[in-house]
């Protein structure tokens, strides 16, 4: 989160559609609750949303059936997709010679690999990390995403739970939201709001 990845597939769809090449853009759990591929900047692009049974091979061999050219698919959320879904992404892209570009994160918010974005891994023909990288508050690069809850983060609950990433400093937490934080604060369960409120303890003087 917070990497530019959105950004990145919106990006890579404008550079194919500019030189002509005729794609489908697929998502799972967009941060905007709607079949969209949306990203902090502002930019946001119609996408086909990815339920736990939609499957990509039909729905690609059908498109060809009946006249559709595809040249390449952007699969943005591609964490959220079963492995199943990524096996057939794999097939498409052997047996019907089409593109395919997956954007996603690898872990969830217990620093635990999601099983589509493990299997991404494995059959992958390459990954590249952003060179943008996510800062956690102290300026280190965040590597890992934490959930908050009414405020506190917690290490347990639901896999997939969809939350806030944009709410305002200094304004009221949501319900649930993320973020982004160095290894050490992960572990120590320090988010800003907690390390702000820190900060503000008065230091003890130096004498009894």
């Amino acid at each position: 989160m917070d990497a530019g990845k959105s950004t990145l597939a919106l990006q890579t769809n404008h550079n194919h559609a500019a030189r002509g090449r005729v794609g489908l853009i697929f998502t799972a759990h967009d941060r905007s609750g709607e079949a969209a591929v949306t990203s902090r900047l502002g930019l946001t692009h119609d996408a086909i949303e990815v339920t736990d049974d939609f499957d990509f091979w039909r729905h690609a061999v059908d498109a060809l059936t009946h006249g559709a050219r595809i040249d390449y698919l952007i699969c943005d959320e591609a964490q959220f997709y079963t492995p199943e879904q990524i096996e057939a992404l794999a097939k498409i892209t052997d047996e019907l010679q089409i593109d395919v570009f997956c954007f996603g994160i690898l872990t969830d918010f217990r620093t635990r690999l999601f099983p589509g974005a493990a299997r991404l891994v494995e059959l992958a023909d390459r990954t590249e990390v952003l060179q943008v990288e996510a800062l956690c508050w102290c300026g280190k690069r965040a590597t890992h995403n934490a959930r908050v809850e009414d405020g506190v983060m917690v290490t347990e609950g639901d896999q997939v739970v969809v939350g806030d990433t944009d709410r305002e400093s200094g304004t009221a937490p949501s319900a649930v939201s993320y973020e982004v934080l160095c290894r050490q604060h992960h572990r120590r369960r320090l988010t800003a709001a907690r390390a702000q409120s820190v900060s503000l303890v008065p230091e003890p003087l130096p004498f009894g």
